[in-house]
């Protein structure tokens, strides 16, 4: 998948998430191979900023989330983080949580773009929530989603507990939860937390595809539309009626709505530049 080009980053402190712009479409790629990208605390505050980055620029349009070698993301691996001073006080654990590894995942539910995962190995733990998180689930049918957290004695974090119930239901949460089996890509497809699965070989084409679909879309209403069903979840109806009819009142302050409806009456294809 895109790790180079022109708009490829190779300083050597950012070689363990490589970044692209190809086309309208942002590529961060977890680069640790040799840790199955178990992800550290500088990949972490790296993929923050370059969501961030995303939301912000103009010339980006989709986002993928991918890895290299055999493992999408093992979880979090705290090397690097840096150096408590003092002695642990109460409040630190759940301070280090929410700065943490739910900021991650809250990068990737407020980025303004849509993000796609391409899950391309196993991905446990923190790197399981990384790709729930994410708009759009493709995976390597090798793939394997493993909730690693009770192997430990650990209660879930990233907001394992929010995404799984919204995805797959309590029941099947808990149960992967309960046990921290590993999950097949098949298996995630059954149960929702994957949107398609597919040999290997074939992820980074159907990657590709779908992304440049969305990157030559109308940016702004892919982006409401991904805040409006967010937020569905956790409010009432009158709440998310009056969250789509502001959505749709921004919406139609934007150019590509306007060519969107202008092709629709003069029966062509519509040409979206993405604000």
């Amino acid at each position: 998948m895109p790790v180079s080009g022109e708009a490829a980053e190779a300083a050597p402190r950012d070689a363990t998430v490589l970044h692209a712009l190809d086309g309208g479409v942002s590529w961060i790629t977890l680069n640790r191979p040799e840790a199955m990208n178990a992800v550290t605390w500088d990949q972490r505050e790296r993929i923050i900023a370059l969501l961030a980055d995303a939301s912000a620029d103009p010339a980006v349009r989709a986002v993928v989330l991918t890895a290299t070698g055999r493992g999408f993301c093992a979880g979090a691996d705290l090397r690097g983080a840096p150096a408590q001073a003092r002695e642990r006080a109460p409040g630190d654990v759940a301070r280090t949580i929410r700065l943490g590894a739910q900021r991650l995942i809250a990068a990737v539910l407020d980025c303004e773009k849509p993000v796609i995962a391409a899950v391309n190995g196993t991905a446990a733990g923190i790197g399981a929530h990384l790709a729930f998180a994410c708009d759009l689930v493709l995976a390597a049918d090798t793939a394997k989603f493993i909730e690693v957290f009770v192997r430990r004695g650990l209660v879930p974090d990233g907001g394992g507990a929010y995404l799984l119930p919204r995805l797959a239901g309590p029941q099947r949460a808990k149960e992967l939860m309960f046990f921290g089996d590993a999950l097949t890509a098949a298996d995630a497809e059954r149960m929702g937390l994957v949107n398609r699965t597919v040999p290997a070989g074939e992820l980074e084409t159907l990657t590709k595809e779908w992304a440049g679909r969305l990157s030559s879309g109308p940016t702004r209403a892919l982006a409401l539309t991904k805040q409006l069903v967010n937020a569905s979840l956790d409010g009432d109806r009158a709440a998310a009626f009056a969250a789509e009819a502001a959505a749709q009142e921004i919406n139609m302050t934007t150019r590509d709505a306007a060519e969107g409806v202008a092709a629709f009456v003069e029966r062509r294809s519509p040409t979206y530049e993405g604000h």
